[in-house]
């Protein structure tokens, strides 16, 4: 797997760049008139004001307290880099904002205190209950955070939990019930090593005994050894472990041992230690950035072995974000006093449950999978399972109604389970999918613009990311060059400059090929070796040869420039009478794709269910299944113009072709996502029994406007043009791109020749 490195500089500029920072807050409702900013404040403001004095429980109900989780740490043990302050911490604290809002909808203001003693933090915390729904503790050093926890447990009447502890204990439990079945083992019976007596170790040690664990069965190690009845000095959480053992020495502990949990430093549990544990041990190496036994090495010391980091570049990662967003978004949707001990312990189950059933499609491709089942390598979800928000806040929730910290009770379990499926957000899960699906079989990527610096950054990107095998076409002294002064790291990429004496012969050779295929097409010998020295049509050639996998070009030149030389050197696939543009639009409801945005003008009926029927084949590669509206300004025959029958006939010819294809027109856009009223006027419609994700337009003039529109006016993320019916790929950029959208155009190009190329 790809361990991927990320440049220092790109996370500065990441941060950095346009609006510092990663998170902004946005109105929830109007403010565009006079009246509505009456309303928002003065004098329209008191009322709201007044009703929560009369009925303190109604700001849940007029201000934002009620989806709003307080992320608070005082920068004492951020991440790997210990006590740098809470000025330091505050970027790891937005970024726990986003992660809340993505997975779980939550907001978040994150506030960083200057309070190292424990009664300032926990007075400043207690003065903050009337805003916050939520309490997340985070990146507080030990033993302090135990103490703060505790205390404000105790004294608010809204939900506190301390993340660090008890994220990874709950993560880590449900991933430890899946690895017990599989190894046929009970929780009561298992001999564990604990390596590491910090804050999460504690709570994982604490938590596995709520699970049935026995604390006789548990050896704890700090940084000193064993905890065992000779040790002194200990502290109040350390002594709750104590056991009357003389073992001492982590290697003593190991023998014999059912399960490691390791959660101390990188390399301290050898290859010896893991021979020397029981049949079908499970190891839980849980160390950041590196844990305390590589993957690899575990495995082959013991074949048997179930294993499980904190790691995303291996089977079985331990990763706090499969809890916390869910378990908030749970305890505030019943206004729960408390996360407790039974909330946290619905989540393991819950966790472990979602594991054993069949993985969706969706996720499968995300994480460039064929298909995950529960097993050695799979025995916790993934973090972009999206069902992770509707298996996780239930049980929480139902678990705060019946352990009686549920203060507004959910009465309709099917209308809250609708709910929490309108929060997700699927926009990311495209990118997800091709990076994933990229990586997991990288090809070689002509790059014909290498002499800019933007194209340059992204083939560093695309490969150190694993995604793609970069060949670049230029001058190769004006491209160091350009690599140099932008400290770019790309010194063992192959440079190709098809004008150079060294490419003479492969020049001849291409030219000579394309003379073979263009001789009647007004190409004489001598113009087809000469147009070899342009690199659209070398990169072409690359790609047509096997030589190269895709080409990538179009950033710095006009788009039917690019497409001829595709379109002269590689042609069509077999079938397909001419290509066709697509964009990719990626909204939190999911992708929604776009043809024909970028090629042809005015497309008669047979070419618009030909670009239909390549669009619906490109939306599959992404294990979508397409549901297609084809655009009309009329609906369903309510006019007669040629516009509008050149649609419908469209149409027919799509079904005769592919039956089984979920598409209807013609119709309106707004009709298409207007379920509602297509089914009170059109019930005979396919459409009506989801959504729409896949548009095809009546000509070139309405896909183009309509896409920049989407862009430019809506804010969208969007990924193309995609090229499609070449057959072989080629993709052209949109002229200005961002380092981002080549980057992605290159996933889309290594996708496209993942099922078109045979690997050389």
């Amino acid at each position: 797997m790809n361990n991927r490195k990320i440049d220092p500089q790109d996370a500065l500029d990441y941060h950095s760049q346009g609006r510092p920072g990663k998170i902004k807050v946005v109105p929830t409702k109007n403010t565009k008139t006079q009246r509505d900013l009456s309303l928002a404040y003065s004098p329209g403001v008191a009322e709201p004001c007044l009703a929560i004095r009369d009925n303190p429980e109604d700001v849940y109900k007029y201000t934002a307290k009620g989806n709003l989780v307080a992320v608070i740490s005082n920068g004492t043990a951020v991440l790997g880099l210990g006590d740098i302050g809470p000025e330091a911490g505050k970027p790891v604290m937005e970024g726990k904002g986003v992660l809340f809002k993505i997975f779980a909808d939550i907001d978040v203001f994150d506030i960083e205190l200057n309070a190292n003693d424990v009664e300032r933090f926990i007075d400043v915390v207690k003065a903050l209950e009337p805003t916050f729904g939520g309490i997340n503790l985070e990146d507080i050093k030990a033993p302090e955070c135990f103490e703060i926890e505790r205390r404000l447990k105790q004294e608010l009447k809204i939900p506190v939990m301390h993340d660090d502890q008890h994220g990874t204990a709950i993560i880590s439990a449900a991933a430890l019930l899946n690895a017990l079945e599989l190894v046929d083992k009970k929780i009561e019976e298992v001999k564990f090593v604990v390596n590491g007596a910090g804050a999460a170790a504690i709570a994982c040690a604490k938590l596995y005994i709520s699970l049935g664990a026995r604390k006789e069965n548990i050896l704890m190690l700090d940084s000193k050894g064993v905890i065992n009845a000779t040790r002194t000095g200990l502290d109040e959480m350390k002594q709750e472990f104590v056991v009357d053992t003389p073992l001492e020495t982590l290697e003593d502990a190991m023998r014999g041992s059912d399960v490691f949990i390791g959660l101390s430093k990188a390399d301290v549990l050898s290859q010896d230690m893991v021979r020397s544990m029981a049949d079908r041990p499970i190891v839980f190496a849980m160390a950041n950035p590196n844990p305390e036994i590589g993957y690899d090495e575990a495995l082959a010391a013991r074949p048997d072995v179930i294993m499980a980091t904190g790691r995303s570049d291996y089977p079985n990662q331990v990763n706090n974000v499969l809890g916390f967003p869910f378990i908030f978004r749970g305890a505030l949707d019943v206004r729960a006093t408390q996360i407790n001990e039974a909330m946290k312990l619905a989540a393991v189950r819950a966790l472990a449950e979602l594991t054993r059933q069949p993985v969706p499609d969706m996720v499968n491709m995300a994480y460039g999978e064929k298909n995950m089942t529960f097993g050695a390598q799979y025995i916790i979800p993934k973090p972009l399972d999206p069902r992770l928000l509707t298996a996780v806040a239930p049980a929480v929730a139902k678990a705060a109604m019946e352990s009686g910290v549920a203060r507004q009770p959910i009465t309709d379990w099917e209308k809250y389970h609708q709910e929490l499926s309108a929060r997700l957000g699927l926009d990311n899960y495209t990118v997800r999918v091709l990076n994933n699906t990229a990586r997991k079989d990288p090809r070689r990527v002509v790059f014909a613009e290498a002499d800019n610096a933007k194209v340059l950054k992204a083939a560093q990107i695309v490969k150190d990311e694993g995604i793609a095998i970069p060949i670049l076409l230029g001058n190769e002294s004006k491209i160091r060059q350009i690599l140099d002064d932008n400290s770019i790291d790309l010194k063992d990429v192959t440079i190709i400059d098809p004008r150079s004496e060294a490419m003479l012969e492969t020049r001849i050779r291409y030219g000579e090929q394309f003379f073979e295929k263009r001789y009647r097409r007004g190409f004489n010998i001598y113009e087809a070796k000469k147009i070899m020295r342009e690199r659209n049509y070398f990169g072409c050639m690359m790609v047509e040869n096997g030589e190269a996998d895709a080409l990538i070009s179009g950033l710095t030149r006009s788009y039917p420039d690019t497409i001829r030389p595709a379109l002269e050197v590689i042609g069509l696939e077999e079938g397909v009478k001419k290509v066709a543009g697509m964009y990719i639009i990626l909204r939190p409801q999911g992708p929604l794709f776009l043809a024909d945005t970028t090629v042809n003008l005015n497309p008669t009926a047979e070419e618009l269910a030909d670009i239909t029927l390549l669009t619906a084949k490109e939306v599959r590669q992404f294990n979508i299944e397409p549901r297609i509206a084809m655009l009309s300004y009329s609906n369903f025959g309510s006019s007669r113009t040629p516009e509008a029958m050149m649609v419908r006939d469209a149409l027919q010819i799509v079904k005769d072709k592919d039956p089984g294809l979920i598409v209807d027109g013609e119709l309106q856009a707004s009709m298409a996502f207007n379920r509602d009223i297509l089914k009170e006027s059109y019930p005979f419609s396919p459409l009506i029994d989801g959504e729409v994700n896949t548009l095809i337009f009546p000509n070139l003039a309405a896909g183009n406007i309509a896409y920049n529109l989407l862009m430019e006016v809506g804010g969208f993320e969007v990924i193309g043009p995609v090229l499609m019916g070449l057959k072989k790929p080629v993709h052209i950029l949109q002229l200005g791109s961002s380092v981002r959208q080549i980057c992605s155009m290159v996933a889309m190009a290594v996708m496209d020749a993942q099922v078109k190329c045979s690997k050389k």
